[in-house]
């Protein structure tokens, strides 16, 4: 059973350490392209607050460890995590050498229903949690590029209403606030994204019989947190690129606004317990700000591609950790 512990540990925090230069891009592509940060000192500054970020909550890690299905009551729960994290893996590598801005989140809820189902049943799976939590994922993009809209255009109005159209006098102060913005958004994808590698350890945990409840403990909250940390400081290029480049043209102003939207959507879903995906609420933020100044620039193209992926992540995820439970179970 410490083996089966150990086992589950290490590829969950494998998961967390890939998630965190998968989706580096989420916090920093904006301050990247405007030259707001230097490549370098962005990915340290997003590696710093991710971890501070991961250790502060761990109620989305709740919602993970017992919202898809209850580990106490799951015949070969462990071998249900396993086969969830390494397809969870495998999904998320694929997208990254693709440069492709997948969802994590939408990776693991996929991969954890398809195995729970192979391991016992469709009955097994808790439905109304798990539409619940597949209704904030699918919401949340649409959310996001509603708001983010609507922030750019208020933040147009009041530069209008001001009088200050020096573009280089806005560049200058927008790229300095975009320091701050891309801070609060490290601290926000570090207050979800972490939880969910830890809410996967807590369902091991409960499986094997280690402890009763879904509290997440100090030791995993800490390892949690360093994991990703560390793989944010590695630094997903490919996607950096796919984000900085590859949706539209991104100023200082867009930039900031970008963040600042994306922060908010997410702390608030933290702070509902409700795990998203900040990959597709940040992507939508850029093209909900990039919108309203420059509409018929958005590189449609790639949006389509980006929601495509989106929208084959979870079924693809089920039925592959369905197979992989197979082989899996197996062996153990």
């Amino acid at each position: 059973m410490l083996t089966l512990l150990f086992i589950i540990v290490g590829l969950a925090l494998l998961f967390d350490f890939i998630n965190g230069f998968h989706d580096t891009a989420n916090a920093i592509a904006t301050s990247i392209s405007t030259r707001a940060l230097s490549p370098k000192v962005a990915v340290f500054f997003a590696a710093t607050l991710n971890f501070i970020g991961a250790v502060y909550s761990s109620e989305v890690a709740k919602t993970i460890g017992g919202k898809v299905a209850n580990p106490a009551t799951i015949e070969n729960g462990v071998t249900v995590v396993i086969a969830a994290l390494i397809t969870a893996i495998i999904w998320n590598l694929v997208t990254w050498y693709f440069g492709i801005p997948s969802s994590s989140s939408h990776t693991l809820i996929g991969a954890l229903a398809g195995a729970v189902v192979a391991g016992a049943g469709i009955s097994a799976v808790n439905w109304s949690g798990f539409k619940e939590i597949i209704a904030i994922l699918i919401l949340s993009p649409m959310i996001a590029f509603a708001t983010g809209f609507i922030i750019m255009w208020i933040i147009k109005q009041i530069i209008f209403a001001s009088g200050n159209h020096s573009r280089s006098k806005l560049n200058r102060m927008f790229r300095f606030f975009q320091i701050f913005s891309a801070g609060l958004l490290s601290l926000s994808h570090g207050g979800n994204d972490a939880q969910k590698a830890m809410g996967i350890i807590v369902f091991g945990m409960v499986a094997l019989g280690y402890q009763t409840n879904l509290d997440v403990p100090l030791w995993v909250k800490l390892c949690a947190a360093t994991a990703m940390g560390l793989g944010t400081s590695i630094g997903g290029w490919k996607i950096i690129k796919t984000m900085s480049k590859n949706l539209i043209k991104i100023e200082p102003i867009n930039g900031f606004a970008s963040d600042l939207n994306s922060s908010i959507v997410i702390q608030i879903s933290t702070a509902m317990g409700m795990p998203l995906s900040t990959t597709h609420v940040i992507s939508s933020s850029i093209i909900g700000t990039g919108s309203v100044l420059r509409f018929h620039d958005v590189k449609w193209a790639t949006v389509t591609k980006m929601v495509m992926t989106w929208v084959i992540t979870i079924p693809i995820s089920m039925a592959l950790s369905y197979l992989i439970y197979k082989v899996v179970s197996l062996v153990i």
